[in-house]
């Protein structure tokens, strides 16, 4: 059962609609000159409330037939129904392990930790409606059978839930993904980008009015596209993307139609892969309508690690001088990784990841230094979406010594990729009904966080953020971000994990007369 959290305070009021608190909001700045920082604690008065009324909620994936579409759909299903299978290792029930809103805890106080999603009202996984595209005609059942991720015993039980999901035709733009995917393109939206553009427009407002969902939330979850050019008066602004776009420019890639549909739509847009989707234009066209959108690139496995390692190495004072990250895999999205523009893409995601770490400690690195990071990625068909992945991390120790750490992780690819998907589902559809204002605004001043939603940097490992913001790649300062601004929206300060009620005797005399 779950719990209910209620924060008994004078600045939380729970009202019918709405968790409101006054949140006084601590944070510093920092100005260097020469070599004199100025360092100012600031603060804001703030209100933050939280609509209660949790709203049908759809979802529409592109790419649905590949392995996290057809894995998503069978496990929301498998965990709505409490399905249980026979496997050798004995009876396995459903779960949502690897779920950060479903499968980890926050800390309320003292040894008090309570899951994630009862801290706020949240969708409960069982009640999302899934819709979606793919280029390939293949029903869910067929293809998650050819996906070869799920248990035999599990996918005969779930094949009759499935009866009937058939992806709605995907775009197809040959020169954005490798040729070796030309065979499962046989379900496809024809036409120029701007019809391509008005049938997923139709397919969004058709999906909504038939499923009676309230809030739709568009997530690519399709092959790795090549990245796109950017090009001043194509897609550096939203005007002149809407204008390429009805022109049928080149440089329009169909994730980039796919984002734009969405914002025109009001859904909010998750990018699950490394391409370059939001290009200036489509930043540009979800600030101007207030939609959200968030990636790039499902952070599940390798990366996640390495920007756990390379944070606890650089805060240690050790120095990565390389980093060198091999993995091979055989699912499709290894398939359309082989192609080189492809694996580019790849590449950047992945290399990024550790670029902020460094530049936070200049006693270890000059300007401009960093670890030489190499990135391969080999397609071995044999092994299936069981990716095996080896990192070898050497760093720089005291005077001139070598450390040399080597990882080998063997990981389902599709089975870590899906929770994160559920997360962002939830979590994106929760910040839609989260607003702010300042204490002393009138009722008409509250505003939703910036269009760009850098909060689930978590998830990402190029995570894209506002324009001037810093961007984040550190898991355990994502993490915390994620946390606190949850947190805030219930009136609970940020955890210092500082614990002075349990290390200073007059504040532990009065902790325990407290208690």
């Amino acid at each position: 059962m779950d719990v209910v959290v209620e924060v008994d305070s004078d600045n939380v009021s729970y009202t019918e609609n709405y968790i409101e608190t006054k949140y006084k909001y601590e944070y510093t700045t920092a100005e260097r000159n020469g070599n004199v920082i100025k360092v100012t604690p600031k603060s804001e008065e703030l209100v933050i409330r939280t609509s209660r009324r949790v709203p049908k909620v759809g979802v529409m994936l592109v790419g649905w037939g590949g392995n996290n579409g057809t894995t998503f759909t069978a496990a929301v299903i498998a965990n709505r129904l409490g399905l249980s299978w026979p496997t050798k290792k004995g009876i396995q029930e459903s779960n949502w392990y690897g779920s950060l809103t479903q499968a980890s805890s926050i800390r309320l106080g003292g040894d008090v930790f309570v899951p994630f999603r009862n801290l706020l009202p949240m969708i409960h996984p069982d009640d999302i409606i899934i819709d979606g595209w793919d280029i390939s005609s293949m029903d869910l059942i067929e293809s998650m059978e050819r996906a070869q991720v799920l248990e035999h015993t599990l996918q005969q039980q779930l094949k009759q839930h499935m009866k009937g999901m058939k992806p709605r035709p995907s775009i197809y733009i040959p020169e954005f993904i490798a040729a070796n995917q030309e065979s499962r393109a046989d379900n496809i939206i024809t036409g120029t980008r701007q019809e391509q553009l008005e049938q997923i427009q139709k397919d969004i407002a058709d999906f909504k009015e038939s499923s009676g969902v309230e809030k739709v939330i568009i997530l690519w979850t399709a092959n790795t596209e090549c990245f796109s050019n950017v090009l001043v008066g194509v897609n550096d602004t939203a005007g002149n993307l809407k204008a390429a776009i009805a022109s049928n420019s080149s440089e329009i890639a169909p994730s980039v139609i796919f984002a734009y549909a969405a914002i025109s739509m009001g859904c909010p847009y998750i990018n699950g892969s490394p391409q370059n989707t939001f290009l200036p234009g489509i930043i540009d066209y979800a600030e101007k309508q207030g939609v959200f959108i968030a990636g790039d690139d499902f952070k599940s496995g390798q990366t996640k690690i390495k920007s756990v390692l390379v944070d606890f190495l650089v805060g240690a004072g050790i120095k990565p001088v390389s980093i060198v990250s091999y993995n091979h895999l055989g699912n499709n999205d290894g398939k359309n990784l082989s192609a080189p523009e492809q694996f580019r893409s790849k590449e950047i995601s992945k290399s990024n990841v550790v670029d902020d770490i460094v530049q936070s400690n200049n006693t270890l690195y000059k300007p401009g230094e960093k670890p030489d990071h190499v990135v391969v990625i080999k397609y071995v068909p044999y092994v299936g979406d069981s990716k095996r992945a080896l990192d070898e991390y050497t760093s720089e120790i005291l005077m001139g010594g070598l450390n040399t750490i080597v990882i080998h992780n063997t990981c389902e690819d599709s089975l870590l990729a899906t929770p994160l998907i559920l997360d962002l589902i939830i979590l994106a559809e929760l910040f839609t009904r989260i607003e702010v204002k300042q204490e002393n605004s009138p009722d008409d001043g509250y505003t939703l966080l910036h269009p760009v939603l850098s909060v689930l940097s978590y998830f990402c490992k190029a995570p894209v953020a506002p324009t001037g913001t810093p961007v984040v790649n550190a898991l355990s300062r994502q993490r915390a971000c994620l946390e606190n601004i949850i947190k805030a929206c219930i009136g609970l300060p940020a955890d210092s994990n500082m614990n002075l009620e349990h290390k200073v005797q007059f504040l532990m005399d009065t902790h325990v007369k407290n208690e």
